[in-house]
C-alpha cells in the first residue's frame, strides 16, 4: 500500500551514476561529429586534437606551465599503476586508505610490488585517518584526494609539507574538476574522463610535478615494467606521452568528447564555475538531509563530505531497529524503485560500503534534478517501508 504521496515532478536527467557520470548538460551525438575517425593518431591533425585535450585540461584545471600532462591507457586505474610501478619504492612510502580504491593501491604496493617500508593508515567508510600522523616530509605519500566509494575528500592539502623530501601521489579521480587541488603540494595526481565531466571511459590522465619528473629519470625500480607503463628511455623522460603521443592507441571518438566536455567546462566559468555545480548540487543534499529523520551522511564530519560522489545513511529509526539486514534490503528497493519509475539510475552504495545510497553530485549533473530527487528519496523509502 502506497503511504506517502507520488512526487510530480521527475529529474529531467536520472543519470546519477557515480561513474560514468552523467554527460554534459545538453549533450547529444552530435557533440562528436568533429571525431577524426579512420585516422591515425599518430598524424598530425590526430597529435593536433591530443594536444588540444591537454592545452584545454591545462586551462580549465589551472595546472602550471612547469607540470606535464599526460593522457594515457586504462582510465585513472592505469594512471595510477603507471606511476607506482615507475617511481614508488624509491623511499619508504606512507599510504591512506579509507574506501576501497585507497584499499586497492595498498594491496597493489604491498602484495605485488612488496615493497617492504611501507605503513599503511586506515580509517573506515565515513571517516579520515589521522592525516597529522603522515610523515609528509620525508616520505613519499599514496592518497586519494575524494574518496568515491566512501564520499569522504581530505578538507585541504594543509597537512602535506611543503618543504617535503617524497613525493605525494593522489588519485583524484572523482575530484579534479570539482575541488580544488593544490598543486604545490602535489607530486603525481591521476584521473579519468568519466567522472566529473561526463567523459567517456578507458583514457586516464597524468600530471607530473618537476619533482616527479626527476624521480622518474633518476630512479630504476627494481621489477621490470610493462611496455605501457615505461615513461623513460634511457634515464630521459618520453616526453613525447606528455605532448600528444600516446604510449597506445586512444579512441578518437572519446578525445572528441572530453575536448567537448572541456570546452563546456569552460562556458560555465572553468574549474570556479564548475565546482560552483557541484557545491549547489551537495547543498541540495545537504538541506533535504538536514530536515530529514531518516537520511543522513555517511561522513561524519562536514569538512570532509564529498562534493561528487555522495553517500547516504538510512537512519529511519523504524528501519533501524530492524537491524543491519533490514536496513540493506530497504536500500536495494530503494534503488530498484527509483530505477523502474525512471526517476534515478544507478544509486545504490558500493558494494563493499555500508548499506546506503550513493548519489554523484558532480558539475554535469543539475541542481533542479537533485532536489526534485530528494522528494522521490522519501517517497521510495515509505513504498520500501510498506511492502517490508
Amino acid at each position: 500500500m502506497t503511504t506517502s504521496a507520488r512526487p510530480a515532478t521527475k529529474p529531467a536527467c536520472p543519470n546519477f551514476s557515480s561513474g560514468p557520470c552523467a554527460k554534459r548538460p545538453g549533450w547529444t551525438v552530435e557533440a562528436l561529429k568533429g571525431a577524426l575517425t579512420g585516422r591515425s593518431h599518430r598524424a598530425k591533425p590526430g597529435k593536433a586534437k591530443l594536444q588540444l585535450a591537454i592545452d584545454l585540461t591545462r586551462d580549465v584545471l589551472g595546472v602550471p606551465a612547469d607540470h606535464k600532462i599526460g593522457i594515457v591507457p586504462a582510465s585513472d586505474t592505469g594512471a595510477v599503476e603507471m606511476a607506482l610501478w615507475s617511481m614508488a619504492g624509491a623511499r619508504g612510502l606512507d599510504m591512506l586508505a579509507w574506501e576501497s580504491f585507497g584499499e586497492g593501491w595498498v594491496t597493489d604496493v604491498q602484495k605485488q610490488l612488496k615493497l617492504e617500508d611501507v605503513r599503511v593508515f586506515k580509517a573506515p567508510y565515513g571517516e579520515l585517518p589521522d592525516l597529522s600522523a603522515v610523515d609528509t616530509k620525508t616520505r613519499d605519500v599514496v592518497f586519494t584526494w575524494n574518496g568515491t566509494t566512501s564520499g569522504v575528500r581530505v578538507p585541504n592539502a594543509d597537512w602535506i609539507a611543503a618543504d617535503r623530501e617524497g613525493l605525494t601521489f593522489c588519485d583524484a579521480t572523482s575530484a579534479a574538476f570539482a575541488m580544488d587541488l593544490d598543486w604545490s603540494k602535489l607530486d603525481v595526481v591521476t584521473f579519468s574522463w568519466q567522472k566529473v565531466l561526463g567523459g567517456e571511459a578507458a583514457h586516464g590522465m597524468l600530471i607530473l610535478s618537476p619533482r616527479a619528473v626527476e624521480r622518474l629519470e633518476s630512479y630504476k625500480p627494481a621489477w621490470p615494467l610493462p611496455k605501457i607503463f615505461r615513461m623513460t628511455k634511457g634515464g630521459k623522460l618520453i616526453d613525447g606521452i606528455f605532448v600528444g603521443e600516446t604510449i597506445n592507441t586512444p579512441s578518437m571518438i572519446a578525445v572528441e568528447d572530453y575536448v567537448d566536455a572541456l570546452q563546456w567546462a569552460k562556458s560555465v566559468g572553468s574549474l570556479k564555475g564548475l565546482i560552483a555545480r557541484a557545491d549547489a548540487n551537495t547543498r541540495a543534499i545537504a538541506d533535504w538531509v538536514a530536515a530529514s529523520k531518516t537520511f543522513a551522511f555517511l561522513p561524519k564530519v562536514e569538512a570532509t563530505r564529498s562534493n561528487t560522489s555522495v553517500c547516504l545513511s538510512i537512519v529511519d529509526a523504524d528501519v533501524v531497529a530492524k537491524g543491519p539486514e533490514a536496513v540493506g534490503k530497504v536500500a536495494k528497493a530503494i534503488v530498484s524503485l527509483l530505477d523502474k519509475e525512471g526517476v534515478a539510475y544507478d544509486i545504490g552504495a558500493y558494494r563493499d560500503a555500508p548499506a546506503g545510497l550513493r548519489i554523484w553530485c558532480g558539475a554535469t549533473v543539475e541542481t533542479a534534478d537533485v532536489k526534485a530527487l530528494t522528494a522521490w528519496l522519501d517517497w521510495a523509502l515509505a513504498e520500501a517501508k510498506a511492502a517490508a
